[in-house]
């Protein structure tokens, strides 16, 4: 066994990083009982589930538990005896935790994915971000494109893909040609708390491109989430830079800053399944810790 550290946020960090190792290596069942004990409602149609932190939605390369891998044994054991397996209607990113729903049925699946296809479920995150948006609240609405990163390791991100910009010479705006494959992305925000050169926003992407509100927050609105260490900086893959008050305040080294999750949490959801349903997941308990060190209050709801 590793030396359990004696300082506390380093024992908190080294904590969740063995909680998404420990997800990764449990054994199937194990997994599918951990995401029953994280139902939040069933009906006959949908299952809600409380998603945890590091465990990815899709299997792929190095990766060996995930979501879509327990839904048939996650099934058997929910009280509806039918050993129909579960189907994903949306996918959430490995890092992010909260609000996510499975269909019961592959008729009640397509349903459901038309409903985020149409954009008529409503969806909110909650972030907590270095610095201040500026404005409080508005829309980021920046096309987003997949990029490859020529850099000592070369690697793909999502980036922005503006139709407009400044005219270098008088500075005026002007539209430039549409980038073929950029996905159109928009994403409302606005900020709940700010303290300790950091922020709590409230978001609600209204499009569902990949990695949208972490592309749009970072380059958008020049305020990375805490813990995206992939879109905090554009050509180098280094563990995000923290400013000198929020090291002090989460009681951590920069060196150490690679270990801090991102704070990124499927807050709430309204599905319209006949009646609107609405379901509210609370932030994980790093994230809990996270705002009582910086300070952050928590909007009461």
């Amino acid at each position: 066994r590793s030396q359990v550290p004696k300082d506390p946020t380093q024992r908190w960090l080294q904590e969740l990083t063995a909680l998404s190792q420990h997800l990764q290596q449990v054994h199937p069942n194990v997994l599918a009982k951990i995401l029953k004990q994280r139902t939040v409602y069933q009906n006959e149609e949908i299952v809600v589930i409380d998603k945890p932190y590091g465990l990815p939605v899709h299997g792929g390369p190095g990766i060996k538990n995930c979501i879509a891998d327990v839904l048939p044994i996650l099934a058997k054991m929910l009280e509806n005896m039918k050993a129909d397996p579960l189907h994903l209607c949306h996918r959430l990113d490995k890092e992010t935790t909260g609000v996510m729903v499975l269909a019961r049925s592959k008729e009640a699946a397509d349903k459901i994915r038309l409903l985020f296809k149409t954009r008529q479920v409503e969806k909110t995150y909650w972030a907590i971000v270095l610095g201040d948006p500026d404005p409080v609240e508005g829309v980021v609405e920046i096309p987003i494109v997949e990029k490859e990163v020529k850099s000592h390791q070369s690697h793909y991100k999502m980036t922005l893909a503006p139709n407009y910009r400044l005219c270098p010479e008088d500075g005026k705006v002007m539209r430039i040609r549409k980038n073929r494959n950029a996905e159109s992305a928009v994403t409302r925000y606005r900020r709940l708390a700010s303290a300790s050169a950091c922020s709590l926003l409230e978001l609600q992407p209204i499009t569902g491109v990949k990695h949208q509100i972490r592309v749009h927050l970072a380059y958008g609105l020049g305020c990375p989430i805490l813990g995206d260490h992939k879109y905090s900086h554009w050509s180098k893959l280094a563990p995000q830079k923290l400013p000198e008050l929020i090291l002090r305040r989460l009681k951590l080294q920069q060196s150490k800053a690679r270990h801090l999750p991102l704070h990124l949490h499927a807050h709430r959801l309204c599905l319209p399944l006949g009646q609107p349903l609405d379901f509210v997941c609370k932030p994980p308990l790093f994230f809990q810790k996270t705002l009582r060190k910086l300070e952050l209050d928590i909007p009461k709801d």
